[in-house]
């Protein structure tokens, strides 16, 4: 409070003179320049706060600024206080004063001008160091009370040597020892340099020595240390000292007995100390104590150990694979603890490496680096060595026979390979040939192909056997069942030995003969008496023209015979030899094989007959009870047997023959057969049965389903009485077959078929329309959030209520402003609102602004009433 109303006091003055003096007065604002004189009084210890302002002469203003001309150090610019004692060096300094900006000022600024003399220190009253400190620095026997000396000076020795620094060495020291340091002199001040004189007096210190540490490997050397003079692990040292530690027996003792030691307390490190006392007179130096570290361990011997690398890979895994090894102990126990192991990998990117991990009950794990396994072959690991990280190495561990192969597999590779197929007829096996491929080895391997063309199959796989480059492997017939061009492309290759695969693209294409039309093929001969000759007519061969044929004969006469023929125009004659015709009667000729001489494709013929006949009345036809299923929509042409000498009835009287196309029913029907001169024979009946499965039954409910639980066809077949053969496909007819994993949509339709895997594909389906709202339980994770962020970054983009569809198909969601405003309205058909504005009560289109939003969800189920709440929106 008096520093305020002093300070209150000096404005006032200042007011008050620029009000009475002249202007020319008024204007000296800094005040005036001044000195001062610290050429033999800088020690003392009011310089250590000198206020500058107080030096100023004239009437200064207060509150301006301070800055030193030359060196800043002491300087406070703010109070204009100098600590003057910590200026370094003696010499003139000056400190400028500029006054704050008031008006009608014309000199603002006003200097302190301060000289300090040359300052050499007071010494201390003493300075004893003991020899082991090494070195002294000659400032620190100055008396730490008083100013310290400005640091421009120069010491010497007592011989006026100049040192080279303030730091001397004083290890090989004893005694007394004077040095002088001599400050240059202030030429403002005086020309005289003054000086002050030290004198360190520097006490031996007692000489431990330097010691030789030992380092025994026990199971080597142990024997060689019964009696060990510890003296000779020491040199340097001064006499008279005593020792200590295990195995010491009295302070002159210096012999010890490592065996006993050893097999007293096994390896380990053990310490014997010798210490030498400093003299009863020298309080400087302490007693010295040298330490002798002696090392006994154990080798470690890991025969019979094993060490396996994990794990061999296949060349597409090289960029991604992790390797580690195991090491396990053999007969010798290994103790538990980190050990550091270096091994080394063969191959291109192999070398050597050490690691550090630990032996945990006998086995070790550690990691192994895949820069070594960079391309395909096989690699070798060996370890070199093993040796515990706490030991020191007295001991060379044994390690032999430490290694483990791991190989990177390639993958099968069938670049420039060629497939090439054999011609093949319908419904026959195909060769085919796969050559050149030379870049896999001989072996076993697996291949997936893709049968394209006028034959499709996907994925069909077959193992092949590789040698030199070639393999071959069989098309089956079933995948050749349509006549024309088929493409064979392997897409995919696997060795069977190593697991390794890889994609594949060989392709070649399968030519396929299509088969004798047999549908049309006939056979007619007429009556003839016997030995006349007999001439049988094939008909319906359509643009066969070289044909091979084997017929049998029954009947009255049995016979068979191979033929070659040139059909024309579809038809064929030969004449039966006369040798094959011996007795009378009736004679049936069947054919039993057509084949086409020209593409080598052959068919079984199956009741293309014709019944000639010596006796002039034919026999009725033999039929079999037949069967079909309804959905083939089989029809009388289908009836076996076929041909034009049989006809077909509904009725054992009726006369008129049933149509080829008349779809079959279950039922009679009956067959006559009708002889070249015109006899029919009586009719054969045939049980024709026409079989299908019945299409399947939808549980109750079974259509309802919970969104929720992501329901699939597998789901919607056990909802039905036949969950095992339904099949299920989008559409009626012509649909696609929906996998068992197919998900279920809402209000999706769909359509079964039964097909059990004995019995026909039903003919009759059912429809199914699926509904995925019946979902009775709220799951504990449904919820409303409170937020979202429609930035277009991909996140949050618009308010959506996760799986309300499925809960509460009926809800209906509102949103409005905080002025009550609606903004949004939304159900099931329209969930989601992207944050823009809706036009309704008054609020135009645009984008919505951040801030809060609130929301009513009505539930419209079981009575729930509805839920509000509150939502942010940030954009």
């Amino acid at each position: 409070m008096a520093k305020n109303y002093f300070n209150f006091l000096q404005i006032l003055f200042v007011f008050t003179c620029l009000l009475v003096l002249p202007t020319k007065v008024a204007a000296q604002c800094a005040g005036s320049d001044a000195q001062l004189d610290l050429c033999t009084t800088i020690a003392d210890p009011v310089n250590q706060n000198i206020s500058l302002f107080s030096l100023l002469g004239g009437t200064p203003v207060p509150g301006g600024t301070w800055t030193a001309n030359t060196n800043p150090r002491g300087l406070d610019a703010v109070n204009g206080t100098l600590n003057a004692q910590v200026i370094s060096s003696g010499g003139t300094y000056v400190y400028t004063y500029t006054a704050p900006v008031t008006a009608g000022c014309t000199n603002r600024t006003a200097k302190i001008t301060i000289r300090i003399g040359a300052y050499a220190g007071v010494p201390a009253p003493y300075a004893t160091v003991c020899s082991d400190e090494n070195f002294f620095n000659l400032f620190t026997a100055f008396n730490g009370t008083v100013m310290a000396p400005h640091t421009n000076g120069v010491w010497t020795d007592s011989s006026g040597q100049p040192l080279p620094e303030s730091s001397i060495p004083i290890t090989d020291k004893k005694g007394a020892y004077q040095y002088t340091y001599t400050v240059p002199p202030v030429l403002a001040c005086s020309t005289d340099s003054p000086s002050s004189t030290v004198i360190i007096t520097v006490v031996r210190a007692p000489k431990e020595g330097t010691p030789s540490d030992l380092l025994i490997c026990a199971d080597t050397e142990i024997s060689n240390y019964t009696d060990l003079d510890l003296n000779t692990r020491l040199s340097g040292q001064d006499g008279g000292g005593e020792w200590s530690g295990p195995g010491i027996t009295s302070p002159t003792d210096h012999n010890v007995n490592l065996e006993d030691l050893y097999n007293a307390r096994g390896p380990g490190e053990y310490q014997f100390n010798y210490t030498v006392y400093a003299t009863p007179n020298n309080k400087v130096c302490p007693d010295k104590t040298a330490a002798v570290k002696v090392t006994i361990e154990k080798r470690l011997d890991f025969t019979g150990a094993k060490v396996d690398v994990v794990k061999d890979i296949c060349e597409p895994e090289i960029p991604t694979a992790v390797y580690s090894a195991t090491l396990t102990q053999g007969a010798q126990p290994i103790p538990n603890g980190q050990y550091e192991v270096t091994f080394n990998v063969s191959g291109p990117n192999g070398g050597s490496q050490t690691i550090t991990s630990s032996f945990v009950n006998g086995v070790l794990n550690f990691p192994v680096s895949s820069s070594y396994f960079r391309q395909v072959g096989k690699f070798t690991l060996t370890i070199t060595n093993i040796v515990a990280t706490t030991s020191k190495r007295a001991c060379v561990n044994i390690v032999n026979n430490l290694s483990d192969v791991l190989e990177v597999h390639p993958i099968p590779r069938l670049d420039g390979a060629v497939l090439t197929l054999d011609p093949t007829c319908q419904n026959k096996d195909a060769l085919a040939y796969l050559k050149n491929a030379t870049l896999l080895p001989d072996g076993n391997y697996n291949i997936v192909y893709n049968v394209t063309g006028d034959n499709f199959a996907l994925g069909q796989t077959r193992n092949i056997t590789v040698s030199g480059g070639e393999a071959n492997f069989v098309i089956p017939g079933n995948l050749n069942r349509n006549s024309g061009a088929s493409s064979i492309v392997i897409t995919n290759i696997t060795n069977t030995v190593t697991t390794c695969t890889n994609t594949a693209n060989v392709r070649g294409n399968l030519i396929i003969n299509p088969l004798p039309n047999a549908a049309t093929v006939s056979v007619a001969v007429s009556d003839h008496c016997l030995n006349d000759p007999v001439s049988a007519t094939i008909s319906g061969l359509g643009n066969l023209t070289n044909i091979t044929i084997n017929y049998m004969l029954l009947g009255d006469n049995i016979a068979s015979e191979t033929i070659t023929l040139t059909a024309v125009n579809g038809k064929a004659e030969f004449q039966i030899p006369a040798g094959l015709l011996l007795n009378t009667g009736s004679t049936i000729i069947s054919l039993t094989n057509l084949k086409n001489d020209i593409t080598g494709c052959d068919i079984n013929l199956t009741n293309v007959l014709d019944s000639f006949i010596i006796n002039p009345i034919p026999v009725p036809p033999t039929v079999n009870p037949q069967s079909f299923c309804k959905v083939d929509e089989a029809a009388v042409a289908n009836l076996v047997p076929n041909g034009n000498q049989y006809k077909w009835y509904n009725s054992a009287t009726s006369t008129t023959p049933l149509a080829g196309t008349l779809i079959l029913e279950s039922g009679n029907y009956y067959v006559r057969e009708t002889s070249p001169a015109g006899c029919t024979s009586e009719a054969a009946t045939v049980v024709v049965t026409i079989n299908d499965s019945p299409a399947p039954v939808l549980n109750s409910d079974g259509q309802n389903f919970c969104g929720l639980n992501n329901p699939t066809i597998s789901d919607l077949s056990n909802n039905t009485n036949v969950p095992s053969s339904v099949v299920w496909y989008d559409a009626p007819n012509n649909g696609n077959l929906l996998s068992s994993t197919t998900h279920l949509i809402e209000q999706g339709r769909y359509y079964g078929f039964n097909f059990p895997s004995t019995d026909c594909f039903s003919s009759e389906y059912i429809e199914v329309t699926v509904t995925l709202t019946e979902c009775n339980n709220v799951p504990n994770d449904f919820f409303v959030p409170d937020g979202f962020s429609p930035n277009g970054d991909g996140t949050n983009d618009s308010f959506v209520i996760k799986d309300i569809e499925f809960l509460y198909p009926n809800y209906t969601l509102e949103i409005y402003n905080r002025y009550g405003n609606g903004m949004y309205k939304g159900d099931k058909n329209k969930p989601a609102w992207d944050g823009m504005n809706y036009e309704k009560s008054g609020i135009a289109g645009g984008v919505a602004p951040n801030g809060v939003y609130f929301y009513v969800l009505h539930f419209n189920k079981d009575n729930k009433p509805p839920q509000q709440g509150r939502l942010y929106l940030n954009r």
